[in-house]
């Protein structure tokens, strides 16, 4: 009876310290998350935003910026319009895509909407091919 108890005993020690270490981990986790929040700074305030860095094209009132992994649609604010702007003359043909870098900030784009599920709003410029992309398909016109 006696040894029953002792490892009864040691039973509920062994879960009751295993209960400890998961709510320490818990503890850790959400300090963790607490330590992920965006923090603006007021002197700075892009500096929180993620670098992208793609093909820019705008053709027709619609731009993309097509990256390695991602397209997104592109919010057409002033700096869409600067943007468009820079890589003009950069193209050599109307539907060239030429190599950008931005900053930006992605929103999911508003339900019941046309065009791609994800929307960049450029917030800042940082670089500006000066060649065009070279194209995966190119389709020439053949004169008869």
């Amino acid at each position: 009876m006696k040894k029953m108890l002792l490892l009864l005993v040691i039973a509920l020690s062994v879960i009751s310290c295993k209960n400890e270490n998961d709510k320490e981990t818990t503890t850790d986790a959400e300090n963790n998350e607490a330590s992920k929040e965006v923090v603006i700074d007021p002197v700075h305030p892009l500096d929180h935003l993620k670098q992208y860095s793609g093909e820019f094209i705008y053709v027709d009132n619609a731009a993309v910026l097509k990256g390695p992994n991602y397209i997104f649609g592109v919010n057409l604010n002033g700096k869409a319009e600067e943007l468009r702007k820079l890589v003009e003359p950069v193209k050599t043909d109307p539907y060239d895509m030429v190599p950008v870098i931005v900053k930006g900030d992605i929103v999911n784009k508003p339900e019941g909407t046309e065009g791609w599920d994800k929307i960049i709003t450029i917030t800042e410029i940082l670089d500006v091919g000066d060649t065009p992309s070279k194209a995966d398909i190119k389709i020439e016109d053949k004169k008869s």
